[in-house]
C-alpha cells in the first residue's frame, strides 16, 4: 500500500515558504502523493493553487486534492483549472472530488446544498466531455488545454452513500474515502463499487484511496483534539468521531495503516493536525519501516 501525506494548508499560521518546504520534503522522503483540503468557509489556502506552485518545486511525486468540493465551483472554470494543473505537473495530478457536508459552503458561493449531489453528477458528464476536447455545446469551442491524459487526469471520487458506487463505475478512476468511515461499512460499499464497475463494462479495477489525520510527537493527543475541535466545531458529533479514530504516536500510526492495508486501500492519506517537521520526518519514518 502506497503511503501519502497532506498538506499542512488548514494549520493556523503556515507560511507559504513552509508549505512550499513541506512539498520539496515530501518529494524527497518518497511519500507516493502530496494532499490538499478543500473548503470554502475557511482560512485554509486554496488547494489547486497550492498543488500549482508544489508542482513547480517537485518532479516525482503525485499531486492529489483530498477532497475538493467540485459542486461549490464554476464547471467550466473547474475543466480548465483541472487540465492546466495536470498539463503543466506532466500529468502527475490525481483530483479527488466530492460534495462535503458544510451547508455553508454552498451558501457562500451561491449554489444548492440540497442538490449538491446531482450537480456533482452533472459535473462530471461535462469535465470528461471537455477534457477529451469535444465542446461544451453546438456553437462553442473547445474550453481549456489538452490535460496530460486523454480524457483528464485520474478522478477518485469520495462519499459514503450508496450513489457513489454508481457514479465512480460511470465516471470515476476510484474510490476516495475522506476519513471517519466504520470499515465494514466501508467494506460494504466497496463491494458495491466493485458490482457497480463490473456491470458498467468497466475492465480493470478501481483504486481505493483512504486517509485520516495523525498526531505525532510528545503532545499529539493535545494537538489532535486543538486541531479537530477547531475545523469541527460546526458538528460536535461528527468532531468526537474523528477525534476518536485519530491516531496519536507512532504505534497508533503505524497500526492504522496496517488495517487500511488489510481492508485492501491501495493507497493511504495522513493528514498532519501541526505544521511541524517531525510530523513529516516520523512518518517518513514509520512507512520507510513497512516498504511503503
Amino acid at each position: 500500500m502506497r503511503i501519502s501525506i497532506g498538506l499542512p494548508i488548514r494549520v493556523s499560521g503556515v507560511s507559504s515558504d513552509f508549505v512550499l518546504d513541506w512539498a520539496r520534503r515530501a518529494d524527497e522522503a518518497g511519500f507516493a502523493s502530496l494532499v490538499g483540503l478543500d473548503r470554502v468557509v475557511s482560512r485554509a489556502m486554496e488547494p489547486l493553487v497550492v498543488l500549482a506552485a508544489a508542482a513547480g518545486v517537485t518532479r516525482r511525486i503525485t499531486l492529489m486534492t483530498s477532497i475538493l468540493l467540485a459542486p461549490t465551483r464554476e464547471t467550466t472554470l473547474l475543466a480548465r483549472q483541472v487540465a492546466s494543473l495536470d498539463a503543466l505537473s506532466g500529468g502527475r495530478l490525481s483530483l479527488g472530488i466530492g460534495i462535503g457536508v458544510r451547508e455553508s459552503d454552498y451558501v457562500a458561493t451561491g449554489f444548492d446544498f440540497h442538490r449538491r449531489g446531482r450537480r456533482e453528477e452533472e459535473q462530471l458528464e461535462t469535465l470528461r466531455r471537455l477534457w477529451r476536447g469535444a465542446p461544451l455545446g453546438e456553437g462553442i469551442g473547445p474550453i481549456g488545454p489538452a490535460p496530460a491524459r486523454l480524457g483528464g487526469p485520474e478522478v477518485l471520487l469520495g462519499g459514503y452513500v450508496p450513489a457513489i458506487a454508481r457514479r465512480i463505475a460511470r465516471w470515476g478512476d476510484g474510490f476516495m474515502a475522506p476519513g471517519g468511515g466504520e470499515p465494514a461499512a466501508m467494506v460494504a460499499l466497496w463491494a458495491q463499487i466493485l458490482e457497480a464497475w463490473a456491470a458498467e463494462g468497466r475492465t480493470g479495477r478501481p483504486r481505493w484511496v483512504g486517509a485520516t489525520y495523525y498526531a505525532l510527537g510528545p503532545n499529539a493527543a493535545e494537538a489532535a483534539a486543538g486541531y479537530i475541535n477547531a475545523n469541527y466545531a460546526f458538528d460536535p458529533a461528527l468532531a468526537a468521531r474523528r477525534l476518536a479514530t485519530l491516531p496519536k504516536g507512532g504505534n497508533e500510526v503505524l497500526r492504522a495503516i496496517e488495517a487500511q492495508a488489510a481492508l485492501g486501500v491501495d493507497e493511504m492519506i495522513l493528514r498532519p493536525v501541526t505544521a511541524d517537521w517531525a510530523m513529516l520526518d516520523e512518518l517518513a519514518e514509520i512507512a520507510a519501516t513497512r516498504g511503503a
